[in-house]
């Protein structure tokens, strides 16, 4: 399921992995646990435009599909996840 004959996974396989434990859809303070960044950082990002969002009223609802596209991840080797403690 995770590898393919180049032991790269497809970007669909990175996003079930990467940040499994938070939902689909995030809120600023789910987005800066995630990436381990302050919250001012976080509304630096979105306001900077170098993260997708939504804004429903005041709240900011960024999807998990917009921070790996900001973290540049849409296909990987297994190895390089296991470096950062994904199970594949």
């Amino acid at each position: 399921m995770y590898d393919n004959n180049n032991g790269l996974l497809s970007p669909r396989d990175a996003y079930r992995l990467m940040l499994k434990e938070y939902p689909d859809v995030m809120d600023i303070e789910q987005m800066c646990e995630a990436l381990g960044i302050s919250t001012k950082t976080g509304y630096k990002l979105l306001k900077d435009g170098k993260i997708e969002y939504l804004k429903i009223g005041r709240a900011y609802r960024i999807s998990k599909a917009h921070i790996l596209h900001y973290l540049k991840i849409t296909c990987t080797t297994s190895t390089e996840l296991a470096a950062y403690g994904i199970d594949t």
